[in-house]
């Protein structure tokens, strides 16, 4: 009798306090050889379009052989990237991309997309699992290169990314289980930024 009274109180005390280190907690980590945006970034702009060749690049982490995340790229995908529509010309491109595409095939592309994402769950333990009322907090970073090669010699380089995400989700659902469900780790539409 003592014993389902323990386990009833404890019970009580959990759903009532929150519980939220029962929560589950979601990581996307990439593989990769950088542990920050700051490192990312400083790697990156030791590239200089016309200098750096393809050796350069594999010193410099680069390597779609060696580093993972970082996808190859013929000329057909470097044209539907930059010139998606009769409205963009070869005029508009930059001189690099001007003659990758002349080149063709002597023309390769490295395309990396990194990030580190943490979601952590917060609040109630038996309103999250009801799906009632979720809420999430997300910390990490995301980078992106973008790197043109004709015949082993860098072109043009172009990158972009985010050295800092942190942001709130947060989804309530009035009836629960009886709506439809809440995946707060991928819906990116409810996250607010500070």
């Amino acid at each position: 009798m003592r014993l389902h009274s323990t386990i009833l109180l404890a019970l009580v005390l959990c759903l009532t306090s929150g519980c939220s280190g029962m929560l589950p907690v979601a990581k996307t980590k990439d593989e990769s050889r950088w542990d920050n945006f700051e490192q990312a970034k400083a790697s990156f702009d030791l590239i200089i379009p016309f200098t750096t060749t393809q050796t350069d690049l594999r010193q410099l982490g680069f390597d779609p052989y060696q580093t993972s995340n970082i996808q190859i790229l013929n000329y057909l995908a470097i044209i539907k990237k930059f010139m998606p529509n009769t409205n963009i010309t070869m005029a508009d491109l930059p001189p690099g991309l001007r003659g990758c595409v002349e080149a063709k095939n002597a023309c390769v592309a490295y395309e990396m997309n990194i990030q580190n994402i943490k979601s952590q769950r917060q609040g109630n333990l038996f309103l999250d699992l009801l799906r009632f009322k979720r809420q999430a907090h997300q910390t990490g970073w995301r980078f992106s290169a973008f790197i043109v090669l004709v015949d082993d010699l860098v072109v043009y380089k172009l990158w972009d990314g985010q050295p800092r995400i942190e942001g709130e989700i947060y989804r309530k659902n009035p009836l629960g289980p009886f709506q439809e469900p809440a995946d707060i780790a991928t819906d990116a539409a409810v996250i607010s930024t500070f």
